[in-house]
């Protein structure tokens, strides 16, 4: 099959990045594959979305590393989607959002029309209209969800505030890897209408509740067709646990990636949102999981797969690419 990755910019692919691994274990498997930013997307004359794309050579590679390389140095090539099987949309629009806001939802709106055109999408575009940014989080049941307000208002922030005994998480609603996110206790008195301000300059802010088994940090916990990720019998899951003094888990925030398990609250929060997100269409999801309550829910382009292979000895990019193959024989 033919697959085409749709990134951010290619040139700034990384080797430890989730899309590296499950591009090169699609070649490896012999599939022809491609990359390309979402700038390098077109609408061609017959109708047919295409793209300016690099391919993969067709030769063995040692590692990750070597395989970005080869892919960069690679020419572009007009390509489209009568000869796609998947366009694999691997963008963050979020990390867009500031110096290239034309390019945040080019991969839905283009990916919307190759499904039409016969192409599996993934993950489906409709449904990550509907996922564009952390407001998906609320059409899920509130036992799994922290208590939020969503907001452009001093006032409302402060009165959840308040409710909250004087502790509460302060998060744009668009955005990702962490960015902007402050813990707002008495501490921060003096400077709670600044942060509010600063963040609603660029759209609303989220309120939400302070857990305090985030101190432990959390679980990023990979979905695949609504059902956690298994391979061999272990879970596709790594416990991020923050430096000390900071409040993010992300790992390129400085946290530490650890191995995690499947334990009865994880499981419960599975079974309440995998349903949804299957009808979704969301194929491939990272859930953020602090205690027994669902943080975020990443959906375009969820990192961590190759943390979760190393710590359990198991290839998780091979579950996922064969969950692939089996979609694009299905739809033939």
């Amino acid at each position: 099959m033919t697959i085409t990755f749709i990134v951010n910019q290619v040139r700034k692919e990384l080797a430890g990045y989730t899309t590296t691994a499950l591009a090169l274990e699609a070649h490896r498997r012999g599939h022809t594959v491609y990359y390309a930013g979402v700038g390098d997307l077109v609408y061609l004359s017959d109708g047919r979305v295409g793209a300016h794309a690099r391919r993969v050579p067709d030769r063995e590679f040692r590692s990750r590393h070597t395989f970005l390389e080869a892919l960069i140095a690679e020419e572009k090539q007009l390509t489209n989607s009568k000869n796609w099987d998947v366009m694999w949309l691997r963008n963050d629009p979020a990390a867009d959002l500031e110096k290239r806001p034309w390019a945040q939802d080019a991969g839905v709106l283009f990916g919307q029309l190759a499904q039409q055109q016969g192409v599996l999408v993934l993950n489906n575009p409709d449904g990550l209209i509907k996922a564009s940014n952390k407001m998906y989080l609320q059409y899920f049941p509130e036992s799994v969800r922290p208590q939020t307000v969503i907001t452009r208002n001093m006032a409302d922030v402060e009165a959840f505030y308040r409710d909250q005994r004087h502790r509460i998480i302060l998060k744009p609603l668009k955005g990702s890897g962490g960015k902007n996110v402050f813990l707002i206790d008495k501490k921060d008195d003096k400077n709670r209408k600044q942060i509010v301000e600063a963040i609603c300059r660029d759209g609303f802010a989220i309120a939400q509740e302070y857990l305090p088994a985030a101190k432990k940090g959390d679980t990023r916990l990979f979905l695949m067709d609504g059902e956690a990720l298994f391979k061999e019998g272990k879970v596709a899951a790594i416990k991020r646990v923050q430096q000390a003094g900071e409040i993010r888990s992300n790992i390129h925030q400085g946290a530490t990636a650890k191995k995690a398990v499947m334990n009865n609250e994880i499981k419960r929060i599975v079974a309440t949102v995998g349903p949804l997100l299957r009808q979704d269409g969301i194929f491939l999801a990272g859930l953020d999981i602090v205690g027994d309550k669902l943080m975020e829910i990443n959906v375009f382009s969820p990192g961590g797969l190759i943390h979760a292979s190393e710590f359990h000895q198991v290839d998780f990019m091979d579950e996922v690419i064969s969950a692939v193959e089996k979609k694009v024989e299905n739809t033939k």
